[in-house]
């Protein structure tokens, strides 16, 4: 029995901090080392899109992707993963399995413009149950009307006094089911 691997098709995406956006060359050499020095094979490597990042990462704001698509053993692909980690350039990888993907979809893959955000509400300004947090619109009950949630709980009236109901006999408990005084 020979022993060959089997290899998998993968497609790698790798987001380098800002630096990476005047020397792509450099990025692409350490996408490279990354992938061949595991076994792995470039089909497709080339510099995706720069973009305003969602939140900072490490201290950057802006992001330079880059997309590879790539032969490699699947054993190989944890030990990728780890060397990016270690490395200080490359912020985040995500690696795929992308045997329905030719090299030519790939170089033709482009990257779409994100859609603008909407802005979220909090509160009164809307967008959450219908009336905002705490707005009647299913979150936060009674609170809005100005009484207490019922129950026992009393209000923030200070100190409640002792527990009597209108009409019950002098010495009676509230709340005690009937009769057994032990």
């Amino acid at each position: 029995m020979a022993n060959a691997t089997k290899t998998n098709q993968y497609e790698g995406m790798f987001l380098f901090g800002t630096g990476a956006a005047t020397e792509p060359q450099a990025a692409e050499t350490l996408v490279r080392k990354f992938i061949e020095q595991h076994g792995g094979q470039i089909s497709v490597l080339k510099k995706w899109d720069e973009r305003k990042l969602a939140y900072e990462v490490n201290g950057n704001k802006r992001g330079t992707y880059f997309l590879a698509l790539f032969n490699a053993p699947g054993a190989a692909i944890g030990p990728i993963e780890r060397d990016v980690k270690l490395s200080e350039d490359v912020l985040r990888v995500m690696i795929l399995k992308a045997d329905h993907l030719t090299a030519e979809e790939v170089q033709a893959m482009e990257p779409q413009k994100p859609e603008p955000r909407e802005e979220r509400g909090f509160g009164d300004r809307g967008g959450f149950g219908g009336g905002g947090f705490g707005g009647g619109g299913g979150y936060g009950g009674d609170r809005d009307r100005g009484g207490d949630r019922g129950g026992d709980r009393g209000g923030y009236g200070g100190p409640r006094g002792p527990r009597r109901e209108e009409g019950a006999p002098e010495g009676a408990a509230t709340g005690g089911g009937g009769g057994d005084d032990r």
